[in-house]
Order: C-alpha cells, then structure tokens, then sequence
C-alpha cells in the first residue's frame, strides 16, 4: 500500500509539471510561429517590395501556354494585367499536376493560382476564391465514332476517365449520390487536354471537360463531341490560401471587378474565346485538306513574302487560304483575282502585273496588307491592331475609320477590336452610314472576315507544329502537340 501511495503521489506532482513543459513549449512555439508574423509586413507589400508575383497556373490553351510571339491564354493575360497593375514581374510556376497545384497554394509556393478552377464547396474549405471571372459548364465527351449517351448511368464501369482532385471529381460523386452505379477512374498523371486527345484517339471513350477546354480543343481534335452538360453553370476564380493577411487577395479581388466594370475582362474573353468556335467540322476537315495538298507549293513563298515585310508567314497564309482557298486561279464576280485576290486597282498600284501568278500574288498582299497595317494609329495595341489591319484589308480603311467613329459615338473604346466589331455592321444601316465620310459598306462581312481568319491562323500554325516537331522533340508542356499513345 504504501508503494501504492508513492507512485500515485507522483503522478499527482508530476502534473503540474507537465502544464507547465505544455505551456512553456506553446510560449516557444508562439515566439517562433506566430509572433514574428505580428511584425512581418502584410503580404501586399511584400510582394510589391520584392517586385515580383508569383502565381501558379496550369499548361493549357485555356490558362497558359507559349506562342511564337511570346506567352499567351486568359489566364496569363489576367495574372500579367494584375501584376502590372502592381508595378512587379509576373513569374509563373507550373506544378506537373493538379493536386500539386492545389498543394503548392496550400505551401505557398505561390501567392496564388491563376489556373482555369472552379469554386466548388470542398474546395471552399481549403482555400478562399476571389470574385468569378468565368462561367463554364462541365461536359461529357466522347467520341464522334461512338455512340452518343444520354446519361451517366449508361455509360460502363471504367470506361469514364476524369483528373483526379479535379471538379469533376466533386460532380461525378454528386451523382452517385443518387445513382450508386455511376462509376469513373481518376487520373492524377494527366491534365484534361491529354483526357481530351486519348478520347480524340479512341484509346478512353469518355471524359468530363470544362465547356471552354472543350471550345478551344474541338477545333484540332475534330473526333470530339459533348454528349451533354454534367453540372449546371459553374464559376471559375483565382484561389488563394486561407489566412489572416487579406492584403492581396482583396487587391486581386478589386483588380477583377474593376476590370469586369470596364469591359476589359470581356474584351480579354473574346481575344481568346471569340472566334473559336467559328469553324464547323466540314470548314477544318476542309482546311486541313488543302493544307497538306495545296499549301506545300506556296509555303516558301508565303515565308519569303512575311519576311521581307516583318509579317508573320502564319497570318499571311491565313490571309491567302480566305481570299481563295490558295487557288492561284481563283476570280471573284466582281473581278478580284489570285490567292491573295487583289483588285486590278491595287495589283496596278503594287506594280504586280499578273494578279494570277502565285508568287506576284502573294507578295503583293504581303505589301498592301503590310501598308494597311502601318496606317493603323500606333496607339491601337495588338493584337487589336493586326484585327483592325484585316478588317480594313477586306472592307478598305475609310470604312474601318468610319466604324471607329461610330463606336465612339456610341460611348465605345474604337481602339478595341471587341467595340469596334459592333459597330462595323451598322454601316449598312442608313442610320449611321449617311453620317460616315466613306458611306454605305457591308459591314459584316470584314467582321466575318477577321474571324476566320483568325480560326485559320490558330488552326493552321498548330497543324504546322505537328507537321514539323514530331512527339519525342516536343517540350513536353505543350498543350497543342500531345504524346501519341500506340
């Protein structure tokens, strides 16, 4: 008994012992933690003090991906506009996968992402989302060869693949919800345009992407079709980890609703999503058709022409492939002839003699679509700029300063091709036109125009990627020129 005693009497004095090593490790752990933290300035600060941003994003043509000219996606444009809007550099980082994306914003080894995600409740608990710059919806897709489901219960066990940690994720589980037998495989190793191009390739016969992924993606990977909508509209935001310091989060945050109010949010949509859907399936069989049959014989002359008048050989064959499908011999009822299909007027001011000779053709649209875009005012930023020279290469420049008149009248920015695409097909209407230096022109057809012609450069230099880089010579972040799978 007595043994008995001792032992519980020290039990007894130990305890307050303990209570105090507790206390004085949680004292440690605030001096080291916390309270420099107190003291540390807010984040906003620091970022602007070490003059650079650093945001995470993924390798996508919806997000980020690398251009000839230089970086480009939505994404992109929003985190660069942010961070000059802050005075700093922009550095992206791109994690190998989702989850290490999300994780990466958990770590802070970015200050935010910048990256195409949806505010779903999970992810609610994790992060915080600023104000929506985007509405998508989440789609299945299959393959054209195959047949079309009408629900997810069709569709057999394994067959559906998603990314893992994904949206998707979340959608398909709220579905099972109700139908136990739905069944799906995640898949952590691929993005969702590699899902997109196994399902192009008929090697997966499912999968679930954003609307906008599928938008842009359709164009190259024509087995493609969406079958329906598997969620209803979902809101797309840049996530930032959970924390007391609010500083840049609400400078973020005050960023994307001031450039939502003034229109520059939708002006950055359509530069990246406004003529993507303006081919249908036979227009790209067609194009890439002539590419590989037509295009090959005037190729060096369309590289020769863009280079000796600093133009892109991609826009100038674009260009060509509108005017006449590269037919040297193509005439127009009103007498325009040739694969750049120039007027007798104009072939005669460019010293081009016959308008039917490729060569001649081709370099004489170089020129004048060169001259059109010099006259364009140097304070029309690209690429507006290069929309402004087209539109004013098919409908003439006076037209194009007329419809830039009228979309300032109508309180609109004329340095805008978004603005100023509007207002081009109000010169047909008496309204406007008698009020117009050059009158009456059918203003739709230069808003046609552009846009094609836009689908045709976009379309035409990712089929020269894949024609000229083959998959074990591609940097493997390349959205456009995905591995092969045997």
């Amino acid at each position: 008994m007595r043994e008995v005693a001792k032992s519980l009497k020290k039990r007894v004095l130990s305890r307050p012992l303990l209570l105090g090593l507790a206390a004085a490790f949680a004292v440690i752990i605030f001096i080291f933690n916390v309270l420099p933290s107190l003291f540390r300035d807010p984040l906003l600060e620091r970022v602007m003090e070490a003059g650079e941003l650093v945001v995470l994003t993924r390798n996508s043509p919806t997000t980020y991906y690398q251009r000839h000219d230089g970086p480009a996606g939505l994404e992109y444009d929003l985190a660069k506009g942010f961070a000059d809007q802050l005075g700093v550099e922009l550095r992206l980082v791109v994690p190998s996968t989702l989850n290490e994306l999300l994780t990466g914003v958990q770590n802070g080894e970015g200050h935010l992402a910048a990256a195409g995600l949806t505010i779903t409740e999970e992810r609610k608990r994790s992060f915080r989302f600023t104000p929506s710059y985007q509405e998508i919806t989440e789609q299945l897709i299959y393959n054209r060869e195959n047949k079309r489901p009408r629900t997810l219960e069709e569709i057999a066990p394994g067959t559906l693949e998603v990314v893992a940690f994904s949206s998707h994720v979340d959608s398909l589980l709220k579905h099972k919800a109700d139908h136990p037998e739905i069944d799906w495989v995640a898949r952590a190793e691929f993005e969702s345009e590699e899902l997109l191009q196994l399902v192009s390739d008929n090697v997966v016969e499912y999968t679930i992407a954003d609307s906008n992924e599928f938008l842009l993606n359709k164009r190259f990977l024509l087995n493609l079709r969406s079958a329906f909508d598997v969620s209803e509209p979902r809101q797309l935001a840049w996530v930032f980890p959970l924390s007391d310091d609010e500083t840049l989060y609400a400078a973020a945050s005050a960023y994307l609703e001031r450039i939502r109010a003034s229109g520059e949010l939708d002006r950055l949509i359509e530069r990246n999503y406004g003529h993507a859907d303006n081919l249908d399936y036979v227009g790209t069989v067609e194009f890439r058709r002539h590419f590989s049959r037509r295009l090959p014989e005037y190729r060096e002359l369309f590289q020769q022409a863009a280079e000796e008048h600093g133009l892109d050989w991609h826009l100038l064959a674009a260009v060509g492939y509108q005017e006449s499908h590269w037919r040297p011999d193509a005439v127009s009822p009103t007498g325009v002839r040739g694969i750049m299909m120039l007027t007798q007027r104009t072939a005669r001011e460019l010293g081009i003699e016959d308008r039917e000779d490729p060569a001649s053709s081709i370099r004489g649209g170089a020129e004048y679509l060169a001259k059109t875009l010099r006259r364009i005012p140097d304070d029309i930023a690209e690429p507006d700029r290069t929309w402004m020279a087209l539109a004013a290469y098919n409908v003439g420049f006076g037209h194009l300063e007329d419809a830039r008149v009228i979309t300032q009248q109508r309180g609109m920015d004329p340095h805008i091709w978004l603005d100023v695409k509007q207002s081009l097909p109000l010169l047909a209407q008496r309204k406007w036109y008698r009020n117009t230096r050059f009158g009456y022109a059918r203003g739709w057809e230069p808003v046609r125009y552009v846009e094609n012609i836009r689908s045709y450069y976009d379309l035409l230099r990712w089929l020269d990627e894949v024609n000229d880089i083959q998959p074990e010579q591609a940097e493997p972040d390349a959205f456009s020129i995905l591995p092969q799978v045997p």
